[in-house]
């Protein structure tokens, strides 16, 4: 997947990135499916949320980018909420735009206005925006360069342009009170055709009671001399409520009564709206709009022929960034009620591919973190990535921490590589081009192959895909096999990731994996063996560098829980006659 667009909250202007997504099943291991669903309830918002965390990309540049802006808007909840504003306007703007409207269909007079207002929103918002983006607090390269932008659109000839035709036009339109119209007729007195006689700045007003009577009772033997308007007309006002309502009324003009040949009705909002129910004209709004369009064709011509100017213009661009933002300030307020309770959260700093590939300090699993109220239940800790280190084999007990600790720094990569800040004391890392995760797979998926077979198959694909600037996470893998079968399998496959220099972690119950670790490789980077300590049979959560603690640790629970030999028999002082002897 590649990114090339005008301006982007997600990546560097001018810059073409290459992104990997990450598999259904790694988005779900690493709990990022839970942790979208905390940050927010809104549908539409999680598919941009994970939309978003899924797609990786190993240029430090743009999660340096990204994690900038959302620090701005972290830091600036003014801005932000201010910027959530205009947003929503051009939002609501765009989408209300699309009214109903068949694609063949020629725009009415009705939509060009609608059309009209939201360009006249658009210029207000793009106004409002460049003030808002003018604060000296910004600091962020990413909402300096969507200042920059906007004072591109703000400063470009069509935007100026466009300024001053809807001054001109609105103006125009805002003058209009009323219409003339003229109706020919035939012999039979039936309307054969209709054209606009003129737009006029005031509206009808209805005569009074006498001289209404006067011209209905002489109506029928005046004739007007020519077709020219002599200023003596009198407007009656259609009563709804009669004659088979407005549609009859319009579809039969010889009730239309007037003192002159040229009948003249006033338009307005309010004659629609007061159609009592069940005159049968549900759909007059749109009946009228196609008769005022017809009488309206030259202003509702040229009201389209501006509009059109700007068709392509950059509210559409600038409606594209407001799912980006929407994803940086759902995810700052989620982060803000974490801090709130007490939770340690920073800014990660990305660095090029080195011999130090990440360096983290005071860790803890972001999605373990979402469900706890006291912080002080947590357990931080420390780890590197470096030549001496390129591959873990962390064993430990059940229910240790190992699986915690596994899928905690694919969260760390998951969640500064998505621009937000991650659960840590501090994060220095060179990104991942993608993460992978071989977690036990459910058991309807392994009917075909079984299940040694579906992990390798699996694992065959993940080495395949994998580079050196990738992130590999293994829990159990090969363990559903004899041990002898799945260390042997395990040891080939650690020495042929160390042979592309892949980050690994590989959590595990073959010890024997750990104490071998050393000689497993020929290269200038190694694997190392990690442990999650024991605290005197009880689980601490810390993880150490060290050899596996094997059977110590057995030892340890053993004792716990009183299953040696000597507490299961009471003790070792208890003597039979022959060892007497």
């Amino acid at each position: 997947m590649s990114a090339e667009r005008t301006f982007s909250l997600l990546f560097p202007r001018g810059t073409k990135v290459n992104f990997k997504k990450l598999e259904d099943s790694a988005f779900h291991d690493l709990g990022l499916d839970v942790i979208t669903k905390e940050v927010t309830s809104e549908p539409k918002e999680q598919v941009i949320v994970s939309e978003i965390l899924s797609n990786l990309t190993a240029d430090p540049a743009v999660t340096n980018y990204r994690q900038d802006v959302f620090e701005d808007l972290k830091n600036l909840p003014d801005v932000c909420t201010k910027l959530q504003e205009l947003f929503d306007k051009i939002d609501f703007n765009k989408n209300f735009g699309a009214i109903r409207k068949s694609k063949d269909e020629v725009e009415g007079l009705w939509y060009l206005m609608h059309r009209l207002n939201q360009y006249r929103d658009y210029i207000t918002c793009v106004d409002a925006l460049k003030d808002c983006l003018s604060d000296e607090r910004i600091k962020s390269e990413g909402l300096k360069g969507f200042k920059a932008y906007i004072d591109e659109v703000y400063s470009d000839a069509h935007f100026h342009e466009l300024k001053k035709d809807l001054e001109k036009i609105t103006t125009d339109a805002s003058e209009i009170q009323s219409v003339t119209i003229g109706i020919n007729v035939n012999s039979r007195l039936e309307a054969t055709s209709m054209g606009l006689i003129s737009v006029n700045n005031k509206p009808f007003k209805k005569s009074n009671i006498v001289s209404n009577i006067a011209d209905s009772l002489s109506s029928g033997d005046k004739i007007n001399d020519g077709n020219e308007w002599n200023g003596d007309m009198h407007y009656r006002q259609v009563d709804a409520n009669k004659d088979g309502g407005v549609l009859a009324q319009f579809e039969n003009l010889a009730k239309f009564q007037a003192a002159s040949s040229s009948s003249n009705f006033l338009i307005r909002n309010q004659t629609v709206s007061s159609i009592v129910s069940g005159d049968g004209i549900a759909n007059s709004t749109f009946y009228l709009d196609n008769i005022l369009n017809k009488m309206l064709d030259t202003l509702s011509k040229n009201l389209r022929r501006t509009l059109d100017k700007y068709s392509d213009m950059a509210i559409s661009i600038i409606a594209d960034i407001i799912p980006e933002f929407v994803y940086y300030i759902r995810f700052a307020e989620f982060m803000k009620k974490l801090e709130a309770k007490g939770f340690k959260l920073t800014k990660a700093h990305a660095v090029k591919g080195s011999s130090l590939a990440m360096d983290a300090k005071g860790f803890y699993n972001f999605k373990l973190a979402v469900n706890l109220a006291n912080p002080k239940e947590l357990v931080v800790n420390d780890l590197v990535f470096d030549d001496e280190h390129r591959i873990y084999i962390l064993t430990g007990a059940n229910r240790g921490g190992k699986t915690t600790a596994t899928q905690g720094i694919g969260l760390l990569f998951a969640l500064a590589q998505g621009g937000v800040y991650v659960p840590a004391d501090s994060f220095e890392f060179a990104p991942a081009d993608c993460i992978y995760t071989h977690f036990p797979a459910d058991e309807d998926k392994t009917m075909d192959l079984g299940r040694l077979g579906e992990e390798c198959v699996r694992f065959k694909e993940i080495f395949t895909e994998s580079t050196s600037d990738s992130l590999v996470l293994m829990n159990e893998t090969f363990s559903t096999t004899s041990f002898e079968e799945g260390y042997y399998i395990a040891c080939d496959s650690i020495k042929a990731l160390l042979t592309k220099n892949v980050r690994t972690i590989y959590n595990t119950h073959m010890h024997k994996l750990g104490i071998d670790c050393a000689g497993f490789s020929d290269s200038s980077v190694k694997a190392a063996s990690l442990i999650v300590k024991s605290d005197g049979g009880n689980r601490s959560f810390k993880l150490e560098i060290a050899p596996p603690e094997g059977s110590s640790y057995a030892a340890d629970i053993a004792r716990k829980y009183g299953v040696t030999f000597e507490m299961l028999t009471g003790g070792a002082g208890k003597k039979t006659a022959g060892d007497e002897a």
